[in-house]
């Protein structure tokens, strides 16, 4: 008969327990052990980064905006009076001199104008002749009175002294003499009031004159205006240069003010650039620039900056002092490079893609021996167009990548293929 054994039973559980136990610490083991280890480095192609290599020695910071050659004298051609445009005798891109006609415009009325002024003028002007004779006839009238007052004067004084004699010889009585002598003092009297007079009647006279005078002046200053508004009917360049813009045409009419043409000099172009407000703050007057015309680049320097902010840019106007390339006009499209500051012996490299100056970054640094990439801080300094300054972080030789490196944010290493 069979005889139960218990114990083998339980020895057989011991052991099978055992071997799960084993079996679940050493799932630990191997699970401790893989999340111990990095995530593998993902391989890309070396073609599809742009690295450089950190050099140290002189930096140029330079600044770089778009702009547009335009003229450096313009001159736009206004309408001064009312007017009609009866011929236009040229078209924009004309070459022109400044007394090239553009537009012939008429206006009756300013012409009837004209004519008005003149005959107010020729009024004046014989008023003023009449008066001028008046007056000085009343001069003269006043010379003669007063010539005659004088006259009376020594007569009487002459009477008083002859008198004054016989008075002393007692031929004469006394009464007598004193009357003598009381008229000559009357008309002597009279003598100064009448040359008094005669001084404040010769100014009246001047000051009628000047008045009569002020007003031909008044009258021929309007009269020049409406014989110039009448000649600007004629409408002139005024320049030489090229009609850039011709706004109106036949039949049309035209108010005080508005334009007519716009005459520029070609020769004489100056360069507009729009620079980014951030770098704007380091432009000053009188720095260097070059003017890329896509058919040569012309040298050149800041002449002025806008003080205003236009959609996030600042205005800089540039002097060229250089030559023109063949093909340079107004209007035409440019690329403008500022010089800032040369920097000496500084650790530089290019910019990076999200590089910012004065800010840190983590940059992938290549190892030429493994061919990987390790992501490493680097603190950044002042910037240029194409490079900036490396204040630490990286040694002069150093490899680094610098294009966008998004895709990648997850990993601090990657292996170039």
């Amino acid at each position: 008969m069979d005889i139960a054994r218990p114990e083998l039973k339980h020895r057989k559980r011991v052991k099978r327990l055992i071997w799960i136990a084993a079996g679940l610490v050493a799932l630990v083991i191997v699970a401790v052990a893989l999340a111990s280890l990095e995530p593998a480095a993902p391989s890309v192609d070396r073609a599809a980064v742009w690295t450089d290599t950190v050099e140290r020695g002189e930096m140029l910071r330079q600044v770089r905006g778009p702009g547009v050659l335009v003229p450096r004298e313009i001159r736009w051609v206004a309408a001064t009076t009312e007017a009609r445009v009866d011929r236009v005798l040229a078209k924009p891109g004309a070459i022109v001199e400044p007394d090239t006609i553009l537009v012939e415009m008429s206006n009756p009325e300013l012409a009837q104008q004209v004519r008005e002024a003149n005959s107010e003028l020729v009024a004046a002007e014989a008023d003023y002749a009449a008066l001028e004779v008046r007056l000085q006839s009343q001069v003269l009238d006043q010379r003669a009175t007063m010539a005659q007052v004088r006259s009376d004067a020594r007569g009487a004084r002459l009477q008083a002294e002859a008198e004054a004699q016989l008075v002393e010889q007692g031929i004469l009585p006394r009464i007598q003499y004193q009357r003598s002598l009381l008229d000559a003092d009357q008309l002597e009297e009279r003598l100064a009031i009448e040359e008094e007079r005669s001084a404040q009647f010769r100014d009246s006279v001047e000051a009628q004159l000047r008045a009569a005078r002020a007003r031909i002046d008044q009258l021929e200053n309007v009269v020049e205006l409406r014989r110039q508004q009448l000649g600007n009917l004629t409408v002139r360049a005024g320049i030489n240069g090229v009609l850039q813009e011709l706004s109106v045409e036949e039949g049309q009419r035209l108010t005080p003010g508005q334009n007519i043409a716009r005459v520029a000099r070609p020769d004489t172009l100056i360069a507009e650039l729009r620079i980014a407000e951030t770098q704007a703050k380091d432009v000053q007057l009188e720095q260097s620039v070059e003017v890329d015309t896509r058919n040569g680049v012309v040298a050149g320097r800041v002449m002025r900056i806008d003080p205003r902010v236009a959609n996030g840019t600042v205005q800089v106007d540039v002097e060229l002092t250089g030559e023109l390339p063949p093909g340079a006009r107004p209007d035409l499209s440019v690329d403008g490079t500022i010089l800032i500051e040369k920097l000496e012996d500084v650790l530089f490299v290019g910019r990076p893609a999200y590089g910012q100056p004065e800010s840190t970054v983590r940059l992938f640094r290549v190892d030429p021996q493994t061919q990987t990439a390790v992501r490493v801080p680097v603190e950044l300094g002042r910037s240029s167009v194409n490079v900036i300054e490396v204040r630490q972080g990286l040694q002069v030789g150093d490899t680094v990548i610098l294009s966008d490196t998004s895709a990648w944010d997850e990993y601090d290493r990657i292996r170039l293929e």
